[in-house]
């Protein structure tokens, strides 16, 4: 699950990782507010106005604003709330921005310069590690980092048995050419973004950029944490910072029944039981010609609810020019399967593009018996070849 910027640094401060004065904002009024709030907080009256939606490269578009009066933040605040924001990450149809984020303008604390660091921590799963990836050229996009300059990328595998060593603490302050106060600052910086990485099951947090302010202070100016969905039941408190309309709202419906859906960009729609025999499917279509438009797993208890909820979902991408149901009966009988295509296509009624329907295992006879007298437009399979030569005569 995605946490907008504001909820990162909420969870953040939970853990004393130093980030800015900020407040969150869905109307004009309510930043203008926020401004005056953290004025009396922070002693200064500058301010960064930052719209709050799932993408980065939000300063790219122009989500991100920097206020020095109350007439700059009013100003700001009007024109990114309700704006369609377009990033680097959102693609050229943009995302709403719904609300922002209020904050203390960290850049300006004084007269000498800020430094910026990148830093991020995530699961290696190669090593089985969690490792902290870390550069001096913070604010900037890393993957170009890599790629131009791979020498100024360092990377601190820690062994989750034995946790972060104070030698990898001193380290990474040392690489970051840090000294004195700085210097010791960073190593609680780092320390406390680790426990909020293992406490809150995080799967990433990505600090772009940690700031060094000109008091040598160690600030998370930005904060972009995915936490673990896997790992959701352990925190309770979580489900109420999820918003459904950062998500796909093809996925939302879908998980709203219980179905793994990814939306894609082919013109054939897909609905498997299992991940694995799904992966094969979609190679299936492209072997045929065409190309998937998502991934649909419905699990081992497919039925008439559950295979209507996933039609629904599928023909409302107006890209899709067949449907392929690919059911290996093991867990879930075919039979059981057919009467829910059967029962699903009757209810919806009117579907108009054709249906391949191939399921193999447990009562695959009876299930191909049940599909041929329908009556229906669906086109029944025995071998995946043979769905495929379907597949391949209507794309």
């Amino acid at each position: 699950m995605n946490l907008h910027e504001y909820q990162a640094k909420n969870l953040l401060k939970q853990f004393c990782v130093p980030v800015p004065e900020g407040m969150m904002a869905e109307n004009v009024s309510d930043a203008v507010s926020a401004a005056r709030v953290i004025a009396q907080k922070s002693g200064q009256e500058t301010w960064a106005v930052k719209a709050q939606i799932h993408a980065g490269g939000r300063g790219k578009g122009g989500g991100v604003k920097i206020a020095k009066t109350y007439e700059e933040v009013e100003k700001y605040a009007g024109e990114i709330l309700g704006m369609t924001l377009v990033t680097p990450q959102t693609g050229p149809a943009g995302k709403l921005v719904r609300k922002l984020i209020v904050e203390q303008g960290i850049y300006y604390p004084g007269p000498e310069p800020v430094k910026e660091f990148y830093m991020s921590i995530l699961l290696n799963r190669q090593t089985g590690s969690n490792t902290i990836i870390y550069s001096t050229q913070g604010g900037m996009d890393i993957e170009e980092v890599a790629a131009r300059t791979p020498e100024l990328i360092f990377k601190e595998e820690i062994d989750p048995s034995c946790g972060l060593h104070a030698f990898q603490l001193r380290k990474i302050a040392y690489n970051l050419n840090l000294q004195g106060k700085a210097h010791k600052h960073m190593h609680v910086f780092v320390n406390s973004l680790y426990q909020a990485y293992l406490n809150s099951d995080a799967s990433l947090i990505e600090i772009n950029p940690v700031i060094k302010t000109s008091d040598d202070l160690i600030i998370a100016a930005d904060a972009k944490i995915i936490l673990d969905d896997n790992a959701l039941f352990r925190h309770p408190a979580f489900f109420d910072w999820r918003d459904i309309y950062e998500e796909d709202p093809f996925e939302v419906e879908a998980g709203q029944h219980n179905l793994n859906f990814i939306k894609l960009d082919g013109n054939v729609g897909c609905m498997v039981n299992g991940a694995g025999l799904a992966m094969a499917t979609m190679d299936i279509i492209r072997l045929s010609g065409g190309m998937p438009a998502n991934f649909l797993d419905v699990g081992g208890g497919a039925n008439a609810k559950t295979v209507e909820a996933g039609f629904r979902i599928i023909l409302k991408d107006p890209h899709v020019k067949a449907i392929l149901i690919n059911i290996f009966g093991g867990i879930v009988r075919c039979d059981r399967v057919a009467n829910g295509v059967v029962e699903a296509y009757k209810s919806i009624g009117n579907i108009s593009v054709p249906v391949i329907v191939r399921l193999q295992g447990t009562n695959a006879e009876e299930a191909k018996q049940i599909i041929d007298e329908s009556g229906l437009k669906v086109f029944s399979a025995i071998t995946l070849e043979e769905a495929a030569n379907i597949v391949a005569q209507h794309v």
